[in-house]
Parts: structure tokens; C-alpha cells; sequence
């Protein structure tokens, strides 16, 4: 809709400014000139746009805004007016403002009981450069923009012109309440910034979009973007000419309801069930149109506003109608987060909170390019795989922070029912939406950085299988027209970057994880925690129990030893927690003024934290037939095994304790059935086996240990039992076998590895096919073992054992 273009200020209470583009106060610029700086107060608009050769009212309330007018003023009528990017902000910074704006200039000002109401005439496009002052009110160095102007010879730039201008003069005619001498001032503005300026003034559009025009310097684009917004309105219009041809008919229509609905009120005013409903549906309705659904939604929610309007406040079903109205119109349909993807600052925000990781981190830097290359595609859904505490969920935090994203976590852990995915169907009072469709509503927005946290933990029952729920979820083919059930009608997942996290994949169905890209985060070696304790945590906890680095200080080797003696992780939860007990220790000491400051030592961990929690398993400390160590992962991280194996006269049987488990149970026998078939080749008398008993034990049977990893062991611990030679002390193993004798690959290397350089062994034998893997082992682990690939038991035994042992 166009508005009055000539705006003057009532004479009653009017207090004229003086105001000349010759000449001016003091400190005034005489005259505007292009690319000039300048210093002017700021004045921020909440939603207004000024533009040059316009005159607007401005309503000033703020006190930093009545303090502005009254210090400035005096010496100069010109400020600089600028739109501010939340309109609710009370006191904007210059980050919460727009660099373009306007220089205005003053021409009156009126005093009034509610505040003070200036008169604002547009100068000259400017952009902010600097802040030169924050108190009490904004100043800024501003430097004057000019419109740049099209060729006097561009044809295409002066046809762009006249389309313009007779579509605004075909506005007007379709405009009745626009006086003529608006139209006739249209006709007779020969520049074309002037026109444009004053167009994009009174046309009835977004403020958003009237800053761009007013960002816009190149009048040829400004004209370009006018016509788009004109033709929009010259649509309205129309339509609008076209209904008033049938207003009469309309009219008695709109009558006939006003009657009936005034009639059902007087009923339900009889019955007692007055309630003033009409007030609430008009405002779930404005909110409605505010929201912005789709065609199908808006279509369901016009279908249940009919519905509310003739039921009764009284009625269950009233209430079950207005939550529903009430979430399809807070859901954030059409609202995305701006996106800005600069791939070195997140790699600085990666490096920032996570020590080492460098794999995963090579990894997510490449999912962001891509990311930036095609925002709108569809990425891979990232899995992080890996044990408690090594920083899956906080790479999230980071990943949202770098794409300035908002972050959502839904934890999965222990849950059964379908309908936290899917929602509950509107059948009942107390339904509700699933979790995703709530997260988006409480979030705001479309596009968030959403964590599936412990997804390997999900379970199914008779309510359903969350599972298979999420397998629409995250499909980026499937999930734009997502259904949940409490809303009923489609919802768009697709800009979501789904995230998950899990500590093990073999309990996430085939199917699900088939849907996922897995990335695994391996645990930190003891010099990778003794760095994140130093540079992270021991500084997080010092914040948090209100002490400074001066009042309690760290030594590395109070640190190695809540590691080594009081944590038993991959990840860095625990120490955390060991760290904080200890920082509370020092931080009473302090509060009670016993003491001013101090140092924490292993004396002073010891004292915190009590004996020692763990004993590690070391290497061992002599070599004896039967006896070998292997290495195993564990969700804690890595650990060596003491395998022990002997043998008594018997009949041929043979006995396994520890907590073993099938897999290591049957490596057991396979192992054994391999011994026997190399008997020979072992130099091991073939009656033996018939004439003993062998018992294979595991220590530590309190804690169940199973795996795919320990049939060399196994193997080498029997052969070395029945052929009497003992295994290197030194040497640890980890690998399956065949019933030929072959080596099988294995997971968790680094793990191992690390296990092996904790217990003190200096020699680790591996599967040849694992050698792929070595690059990724930690640098100390690579210098300080000797890795040799076997392909063969005979390759094990050849590096394991040592010489016969003499008979007595």
C-alpha cells in the first residue's frame, strides 16, 4: 500500500528546528559529500527505515535516545539512523545494529507528555566504520555513500526506469484514498534515486526487505528489486478492485454470520458456557497466519479453528484443539538459522575444545566444506563411535557453534516407546508431539544441529521399536516430509544436520546403522590425558571451585597419578571428577584459612582421593611355560591379559574360569585342536593330550571378558604348556586364529597398544593384516614398541617363545 509522501509535524507543541544545508551549527558538515567521514551520534530505529529525500516521525522513548537529542542538537541537527536487528533490544551494540542507515537531519521536534516526537529528514545513504563512543548514547565515524548511477546512454537501465514508473502510476490509479497531489509529484521526479528512494519509502513491504533496498547503492538493482515488490502489490490491488465489485453481496454474507454468530453466543450465554472464545480463536488464528504453514497445514488448522469456534470452553475437546493450534503455530515452519560456514574458525573452535582427535577433526573440517560448497545438499548423517567420555557429544556443540547453528541434544538412552519418536495421536488428553517435533519448537528454528545421544541404547517393547522410527528420521530422501503423529500433517527435516553418538555398534540394528557415516573417536593415551588435565581440566575445575591459579597449582606428577592410580577410562570423565575431588580438598583447606596456597602433589592426591582405586596390570614379572599376555579392549579403553594355562595327570579334559565368554571359550578349543594337529611339529608327545588335564584360567574373574581377539593367545599359552618353553616376559599378542594356523585382523589396535606401553612391554605381536592401522597409533606408542606383523601361528611362536626349559 503506498503512503502519504509529504509528512508534517502539528503546530501544537511543536518546537521548530532550524536547519540549512548552506550552513549550520557548530561542528556541522556545510554539505554532505560522497565518501566523507564523518562523527555523528547514532540514533537506533526498532522498525523504521529512513531513506534519503524522505520525511518521516519518529517517537523517541529511550532514555539513552532523550539523552542523545538533548546533547547533541545544540551543536547539530544531522544524525545517523540505523535499524537495529532485534527490534527488542533496549540498548543495541554495534553488532546488534545494521552498517547501513541513513543520515538524517532534524527539522523539528516536539514535546510531549509520553516523551518527544522529532520530524526526520533523509540526507544521504552512510555505513558505519567505527564506534568512537558506547556511553550514554552511540557515536560513530560514518562514511557518506553515494548511489551510483547508470550510464546516460544504457537503453536497458532507462526502459528498467520507465517500466517503474508506470507501474507506480498504475498503483495509484488502483488506489482511491492516494490524493492526486501525491500522484501528480510521482509524475514530475526526474532522478531516478529520488524516485527509487521514495518508492521504497511507501511501499507496504518487510522492513528486512527496505533495508536491502536501502543497502542497494546501484539504482539500476534498486529498480530491479522495485519492480518485483511493485508487481506484488499491483497483484493485490487488482484483487482488491475485484472484491469491491461484489462488496454488496459480500457484505450481507458477512451480515448473515455476524447474526447467526450472535445467536449461538446468546445460547451458549443461556446454557452458561459463555466464555469470550471468540478473542482466543482470533488470536490462534492471527498467530497462524504469523507462522506461516504450508498448504496442507494451514488446511488442517482452518478445519479445527471451524471446530473450535462452536464448541463449548467447557468441553475436554477444547482444550485437546487449542494446545494442537497452539503447537502447529510456535512450530518453526519457515524460520532457518543463518548459516555461515568459515572453515578456520572451525578448525580454531575444534582445536580449542578438544586436545588431539586429529583424525575425526580432518574428518568434520571435510563434512563443513562440503557443507559450504552445497548447503543445500544432502549430507551424510555422522555416527561418533567410541567409549564414555573421549568428547562425542561435545564435537556436536562444536560443529553447531562453527556453522552458527543452535544445538539440540535428545538423549536415547533406555527408551522404548515409539511414540517419543513419532508422537502421540491427538486420541486423548495429554498427547503430545515426539521429541523431535518439541526440540524444534522449543528451539525456534528449521535447520538446528541435532545430537541422537547414545543411540546404541535404544530398546523395544510392546509400545514399539524406536529403531525402526528413526529410520524415517534419518533418511535425507525420506525425512522432508516427516509425519508426526500429534500434528498430522508433514514437517520438513531435511535442513537438520543429524549427529548420534554410541559406545558400541553391535547392538544398533543393520538397518539403521546402514543409514549412518561411522566415525570413531579411539581413547587418549596417558600423555594425551596428563596434556587435556593440564590445559582443560585442571583450569575448569580451578573456575568452578572459585580458585586461582596462584591460590592452587598442579604438578604433572600429582596428575599421573590420578591417572594411573584413580581413573580406569578411555575417555577423561572420571579424572574430571578425581581432579574435582581433589581441587575440593584444597579449596576447604583455603575457605577454613588453614593455609593461602598450594601445591598439589601426589602426597596431597593421596590424602584427597585415599589408597589407590586401580592396581594395573603389569607385565609379568617372570617367564614359566603356559603362561602368556594378551591384549584386549574393553569400553574403558585397553587392557593386557595374564592367560595361564597348566596341566595334571588326567583323562584328557580340559577346564576354563575367568567369566569367559563364548567367543573366548571356543578360541580356546580351537586353539587347542590346533596344538594337538602340530603336535609333531611342536615336538610334544601326541599321548600327552590323552594322559592330562588342562585348566586355562584368566585372572581378574570377577569381570567378564569376551572378544574376537584372543586365539593366538590361547594358542601360545598351550603350545607353550605342552612343548614346556616359556613366553617372552616383554612380549604381548592380540589376534584370532584359523584351524590352518592363519592370523585374523582385530580391532581396537591403538587401544591395545596403549594398554601394552602401560603395562611396561616393549614387544606387541599383531596380525599382518592390521598393519594398515599403524599410522593411526600415537607417536610414543610408535616409538617406544616393537610391532611385528605375524600371518601364521608358526610366525607367533618363532617371536613369542623362548628356549626349552631343562627338564628336572
Amino acid at each position: 500500500m503506498m503512503e502519504n509522501l509529504s509528512l508534517k509535524a502539528p503546530e501544537s507543541s511543536a518546537v521548530p528546528v532550524e536547519s540549512s544545508t548552506s550552513s549550520g551549527a557548530a561542528g556541522e558538515p556545510a554539505a554532505l559529500v560522497p565518501g566523507a567521514v564523518e562523527v555523528l551520534p547514532i540514533l537506533p530505529l526498532r522498525d523504521t527505515v529512513l531513506f534519503p529525500d524522505t520525511i518521516i516521525p519518529l517517537s523517541i522513548g529511550r532514555a539513552s535516545s532523550m539523552q542523545l537529542l538533548e546533547q547533541s542538537l545544540p551543536q547539530s541537527k544531522l544524525l545517523g539512523l540505523v535499524l537495529q536487528k532485534d527490534k527488542e533490544s533496549e540498548n543495541p551494540s554495534l553488532d546488534q545494529l545494521h552498517e547501513h542507515g541513513v543520515i538524517g537531519r532534524v527539522i523539528r521536534m516536539m514535546r510531549q507528555e509520553s516523551g518527544v516526537v522529532i520530524v526526520v529528514r533523509g540526507e544521504q545513504r552512510m555505513r558505519i566504520r567505527q564506534v568512537v563512543q558506547q556511553e550514554p548514547y552511540m557515536k560513530a565515524e560514518v562514511e557518506t555513500l553515494s548511489s551510483v548511477m547508470p550510464a546516460k546512454d544504457d537503453d536497458l537501465a532507462e526502459a528498467a526506469l520507465r517500466n517503474l514508473r508506470e507501474s507506480a502510476t498504475k498503483l495509484l490509479s488502483l488506489r482511491p484514498e492516494v490524493s492526486d497531489e501525491v500522484k501528480t509529484l510521482f509524475s514530475t521526479i526526474e532522478d531516478a534515486s529520488t524516485l527509487t528512494d521514495i518508492l521504497a519509502a511507501n511501499l507496504s513491504i518487510e522492513t528486512d526487505a527496505k533495508q536491502k533496498l536501502l543497502e542497494e547503492t546501484h539504482v539500476t538493482r534498486r529498480v530491479a528489486a522495485l519492480e518485483v515488490h511493485l508487481n506484488n502489490q499491483l497483484h493485490i490491488a487488482d484483487l482488491q478492485s475485484k472484491l469491491r465489485e461484489n462488496v454488496s453481496s459480500e457484505f450481507s454474507e458477512a451480515q448473515k454470520r455476524a447474526y447467526l454468530r450472535e445467536q449461538l453466543r446468546a445460547i451458549q450465554k443461556e446454557l452458561g458456557e459463555d466464555d469470550s472464545g471468540e478473542e482466543q480463536v482470533e488470536d490462534i488464528r492471527l498467530r497462524l497466519d504469523k507462522a506461516g504453514l504450508p498448504e496442507k497445514a494451514r488446511a488442517q488448522a482452518d478445519r479445527e479453528l471451524k471446530r473450535l469456534e462452536i464448541i463449548p470452553a467447557q468441553s475436554p475437546d477444547h482444550s485437546v484443539i487449542v494446545n494442537y493450534l497452539e503447537t502447529l503455530a510456535e512450530l518453526p515452519w519457515n524460520v532457518l538459522s543463518d548459516e555461515k560456514v568459515d572453515l578456520r574458525k572451525a578448525q580454531e573452535i575444534l582445536d580449542r575444545d578438544h586436545f588431539g582427535l586429529t583424525k575425526v577433526k580432518k574428518r568434520l573440517i571435510e563434512y563443513l566444506a562440503v557443507r559450504k560448497l552445497n548447503p543445500t545438499g544432502r549430507g551424510p548423517i555422522l555416527c561418533f563411535l567410541g567409549p564414555p567420555g573421549v568428547g562425542k557429544t561435545s564435537l556436536g556443540q562444536s560443529i553447531a557453534e562453527a556453522l552458527g547453528r543452535k544445538f539440540a541434544r535428545i538423549s536415547l538412552g533406555g527408551l522404548r516407546d515409539e511414540t517419543e519418536i513419532r508422537g502421540h495421536r491427538r486420541t486423548y488428553i495429554g498427547s503430545m508431539p515426539g521429541r523431535l517435533i518439541q526440540e524444534l519448537k522449543r528451539l525456534g528454528t528449521r535447520n538446528p544441529v541435532l545430537m541422537l545421544d547414545e543411540i546404541d541404547k535404544l530398546g523395544a517393547d510392546f509400545r514399539g521399536d524406536p529403531a525402526s522410527a528413526l529410520l524415517e528420521v534419518l533418511d535425507p530422501r525420506q525425512n522432508q516430509e516427516f509425519t508426526d503423529r500429534y500434528i498430522d500433517v508433514p514437517f520438513d527435516l531435511s535442513q537438520i544436520i543429524f549427529i548420534a553418538t554410541c559406545n558400541t555398534l553391535d547392538t544398533i540394528p543393520a538397518p539403521l546403522r546402514d543409514r549412518m557415516e561411522i566415525v570413531e573417536l579411539t581413547g587418549y593415551t596417558e600423555r594425551e590425558k596428563l596434556s587435556i588435565a593440564k590445559n582443560y581440566l585442571v583450569k575448569r575445575q580451578l573456575s568452578e571451585h572459585g580458585l586461582t591459579e596462584d591460590q592452587c597449582s598442579w604438578s604433572d606428577e600429582a596428575i599421573e597419578r590420578v591417572i594411573e592410580d584413580y581413573t580406569r577410562e578411555a575417555g577423561v570423565r572420571n579424572l574430571e571428577r578425581q581432579i574435582a575431588s581433589v581441587t575440593r580438598h584444597v579449596a576447604a583447606s583455603i575457605a577454613k584459612e588453614e593455609i593461602t596456597q598450594a601445591k598439589v602433589t601426589p602426597a596431597i592426591v593421596r590424602e584427597a582421593l585415599g589408597p589407590a582405586a586401580f592396581v594395573r596390570e603389569s607385565k609379568l614379572q617372570t617367564s614359566v611355560p603356559g603362561v602368556v599376555t594378551g591384549l584386549a579392549y574393553t569400553t574403558a579403553g585397553g587392557e593386557v591379559l595374564h592367560i595361564e594355562a597348566i596341566r595334571f595327570p588326567g583323562k584328557g579334559g580340559f577346564t576354563l574360569t575367568g567369566q569367559l565368554g563364548d567367543v573366548m571359550k571356543e578360541s580356546v578349543r580351537a586353539a587347542l585342536s590346533l596344538v594337538r594337529s602340530r603336535a609333531a611339529q611342536l615336538g610334544i608327545d601326541p599321548e600327552t593330550f590323552d594322559k592330562n588335564e588342562v585348566h586355562v584360567h584368566v585372572p581378574a574373574g570377577a569381570v567378564p571378558k569376551d572378544g574376537p581377539s584372543a586365539g593366538i593367545a590361547m594358542f601360545t599359552a598351550l603350545a607353550s604348556l605342552f612343548s614346556n618353553r616359556p613366553v617372552s616376559k616383554d612380549v604381548g599378542m592380540t589376534g584370532e586364529v584359523t584351524l590352518r594356523g592363519l592370523v585374523l585382523p582385530i580391532g581396537g589396535l591403538k587401544e591395545k597398544s596403549i594398554a601394552a606401553l602401560r603395562a611396561g612391554l616393549k614387544t606387541i605381536l599383531v596380525p599382518k593384516l592390521n598393519e594398515k592401522d599403524e599410522p593411526d597409533l600415537p607417536e610414543e606408542v610408535r616409538q617406544r614398541l616393537k610391532i611385528i606383523p605375524v600371518e601364521t601361528v608358526d610366525e607367533v611362536l618363532a617371536a613369542a617363545l623362548e628356549p626349552a626349559a631343562e627338564k628336572a
